[in-house]
């Protein structure tokens, strides 16, 4: 069961940043010392993003000094609730890495030399000047960060590290001062100095790693304007985004950037919501239409009414969620978090074993203690640690990118396993309203004209289709006099000084006309779940039928392919619906799904899905309204329709931002890749430890060997995950691209490398350019690699030459 609910992406109470966390027991402490705090109900500590997550009525106050005892440094997290930015990472400092490197590198220096055959060795004074400030200055942190674990009656990756290195240290003082200043043989203070760099480097390294996994959330908080424009009182004012309000008036200029969600009242243009929604091209907007807070406009001055300003914006409860998802562990990270609190203290233990055990046997207490050292150095879970949460927040912020938002781990984690996709039918996979889908009739352009005069001043759904249809035909529909309803029955008007009628056969029946021609389509059409209308029209003596017209919900672009990608993957699709058996039926038929169920209410739908889910299937639910959250929270993993209503939305653990199914193939993929990294992840670090540990213990290896593999044991983790940002979804989804055609008739698009672009101005001025060679022209901008596709039938290099002209230089064509 889905046990997701309430509000939009919004189950944590509380944030706090957590300074001084070094590897998986430092998280298992950290929670401990949280989830003892009185009015805790849950906790959940991440040490990628080095955030804890706390739910529950605990005062922040109480939490803050828990964790301060526990040995950490903690604060309240600022986020997006309050349209701030979340905490930036201070870039890690190398100088502490290069200063090490300086003062071990004459120190490793004479194990090179022997190692080549040559036989020189350091005095053992300098050895003892080299080692010291390595050990003591630069290597404090660990001293500090054990000294504070040892005091919380616990141990983490510090302990280990400066128990270690300080016995070779001392070791090899002990063993200076019995053999004078000048005796440098069998000193040991190479390995605690070399150790001690090598933990610095693989901490700097993890460090820039890790920040490079939340560029997503960055990226999200760099789409924030920095000022708003409204007018008031026919004035044009320049204020702080926070200091909007619901209703004023916002002034969107050319490349600027909409400062808040609102609803377009005057102005036509083009919105880039590319990081919002993953839609590649720019969206036409007009008025009435909705904006996004973060999308920057293109060609035209937009007036937007402000309808959610801070946290109620949609870009807010993006981050939200994206954070949310980064923060909640995966189940198979909590129990490697078990693992890692009692990994520590049985490190300890067995060196200590492995320490007496070789002096016992051999005698030889000075290669028995520095086996010891290369055990607790080897050993750290540092790796185990990040396995899970480094994959799980590149993961989703690659998702997020693409217009995927995952709501937590579990929805992700679950996800991968996913081998039945049950759809809801209308606003999912069809478009969601009437249209007119088969004309019949002798004159079938008579019948659309004489429909649309009809129903030309009508508001009923029906009517919006006839003209929506007669606007493609290119119809001109003539004028209509006298038009009213007829309860129950249809319309009827006055058109070029007959009346015509349109409406159901009782209408016609009781009008005395001939359905005769017309039943066998009628009832096929009915048959297939279609609303049929018939139109007659009036003349001496009798009524003449012209014809029907055939309404039904349209597949939406891209059903197909994704109900087809779904079974190459081996997923089975599934239709469920409220709809009639016969709409079903055909809808199911044309995107090739053989398993529907018809008119099922909302409970119906639950029950369907648990019905799956009770013979073995891992099911998904995707669903877009309100009688699809029953199912939604039912199914092992809910997905919503950005386009539909918020309570889909807050029902779902994953949520598409715009009304693409072939986005539903995508989550799976990204939640199968994912996963991959998890296992690859969690499988090195346990493997490494399995390997490593047996061969410190037998002295096959020595402490600078073991401190440079658990450096690289933990960036390889890191770096591993950062591959999942190269993801992009299978096919483009970009909606209405049609591709140009050149001279052969062969698709054609075209693709430009344009220097000079820098902001969202720069991108309103290029798409400007474009389309005033082409109104109908396609653009597409990458600012980061200075790529614009462009699918436009004008001449390439008047294209090209427009765009030059206009102050970008193109560089590149393709």
């Amino acid at each position: 069961m889905n046990k997701h609910s309430g509000q939009f992406a919004e189950p944590v109470a509380a944030s706090f940043d957590i300074s001084g966390m070094t590897c998986g027991s430092c998280v298992a402490r950290v929670e401990k010392a949280i989830r003892a705090v009185p009015g805790v109900a849950d906790v959940s500590v991440n040490l990628a993003t080095e955030r804890a997550s706390v739910q529950g009525a605990a005062a922040s106050e109480a939490v803050i000094a828990a964790v301060r005892k526990a040995g950490y440094e903690a604060d309240a997290a600022k986020g997006p609730d309050n349209a701030s930015p979340a905490r930036a990472s201070a870039p890690a400092a190398w100088w502490p890495v290069a200063l090490a490197a300086l003062f071990s590198t004459p120190l490793a220096a004479p194990m090179f030399v022997q190692f080549l055959g040559g036989d020189w060795a350091l005095p053992g004074w300098l050895q003892w000047l080299l080692a010291t400030p390595v050990q003591f200055w630069l290597g404090a942190r660990f001293y500090r960060a054990g000294w504070k674990a040892l005091r919380a009656g616990s141990g983490n990756m510090d302990l280990l590290v400066a128990i270690g290195t300080s016995a070779a240290y001392a070791l090899s003082v002990y063993l200076l001062l019995r053999g004078g200043a000048h005796d440098a043989a069998h000193l040991y203070f190479e390995s605690s100095a070399v150790v001690i760099t090598l933990v610095l480097l693989g901490k700097w390294l993890e460090a820039r790693a890790k920040g490079q996994t939340v560029e997503a959330i960055r990226a999200l908080e760099g789409l924030r304007p920095t000022e708003a424009i409204v007018r008031r009182g026919g004035v044009d004012t320049a204020i702080a985004p926070a200091a909007l309000q619901v209703g004023d008036l916002l002034v969107v200029r050319p490349g600027a950037r909409v400062a808040a969600d609102g609803r377009v009242v005057e102005g036509r243009s083009h919105l880039d919501e590319s990081l919002l929604t993953g839609e590649s091209l720019p969206q036409a907007r007009e008025p009435g239409a909705r904006v996004t807070g973060g999308a920057v406009n293109g060609e035209g001055l937009l007036l937007v009414e402000v309808t959610a300003v801070g946290a109620a914006t949609m870009l807010a409860r993006i981050i939200r969620q994206v954070e949310n998802a980064q923060a909640v562990k995966a189940p198979v990270q909590r129990l490697v978090d078990r693992v890692s609190a009692v990994f520590v203290p049985a490190v300890l233990l067995l060196s200590v074993l492995v320490c007496l055990a070789w002096g016992l046997a051999t005698g030889d207490w000075e290669a028995a203690l520095l086996n010891a050292v290369a055990v607790q150095v080897i050993a750290c879970p540092c790796a185990l640690g990040l396995a899970t949460p480094t994959a799980i927040m590149v993961g989703t912020g690659a998702a997020a990118r693409h217009g995927i938002l995952i709501r937590d781990a579990e929805a992700l984690e679950r996800a991968h396993a996913i081998d039945t996709v049950v759809f809801d039918k209308t606003g999912t996979l069809t478009v969601g309203r009437p249209q007119v889908v088969a004309v019949e009739g002798a004159d079938m352009a008579l019948v659309v004209l004489l429909a649309g005069a009809v129903q030309q001043h009508s508001e009923h759904p029906l009517a919006h289709a006839v003209m929506a249809h007669a606007r493609q035909r290119g119809l001109d529909v003539p004028a209509a006099a006298n038009a009213r309803a007829l309860a129950g029955r249809g319309v009827q008007a006055e058109v070029d000084g007959a009346t015509v009628y349109l409406g159901n056969a009782r209408l016609i029946e009781e009008l005395g006309g001939d359905l005769a021609p017309l039943r066998a389509a009628a009832s096929r059409h009915e048959a297939d779940g279609r609303t049929v209308s018939l139109l007659a029209r009036g003349i001496p003596g009798a009524v003449e039928v012209l014809g029907l017209l055939a309404f039904g919900d349209q597949i939406k672009e891209g059903a197909r392919d994704a109900v087809a990608r779904l079974k190459a993957i081996g997923v089975t699709p599934m239709l469920l619906t409220g709809d009639n058996p016969g709409a079903a039926r055909v809808a199911a038929s044309e995107l090739g799904i053989e398993r529907y169920i018809a008119q099922a209410l909302p409970a119906q739908k639950a029950d369907a899905v648990r019905a799956a889910m009770a013979g073995g299937a891992t099911v998904a639910m995707v669903g877009d309204g309100i009688n699809d959250a029953p199912a939604l929270a039912a199914a092992d993993v809910g997905i919503a329709m950005a386009g539909g209503t918020d309570v889909a939305m807050h029902t779902a653990g994953i949520t598409l931002m715009r009304g693409d199914p072939r986005l539903v193939a995508d989550a799976i993929d990204i939640s199968h890749r994912t996963w991959r990294k998890i296992r690859q992840n969690l499988g090195w670090a346990f493997v490494y430890n399995l390997v490593g540990i047996p061969l410190a213990a037998s002295g096959q290896l020595n402490p600078m060997l073991a401190g440079a593999a658990m450096a690289l044991s933990s960036v390889s983790v890191v770096a591993n995950a950062l591959l999942l940002r190269r993801w992009r979804p299978a096919v483009s989804h970009s909606a209405g691209l049609v591709p140009a055609l050149d001279s052969t008739g062969e698709e054609k698009m075209l693709e430009l490398t344009v220097e000079g672009m820098s902001c969202g101005h720069c991108v309103g001025r290029v798409t400007k350019t474009v389309q005033a060679l082409d109104a109908n022209a396609k653009v597409e901008i990458d600012l980061a690699t200075k790529k614009v596709r462009i699918d436009s039938k004008a001449d390439v290099e008047r294209i090209a030459a427009a765009i030059d002209e206009a102050g970008y230089p193109v560089t590149a064509r393709a």
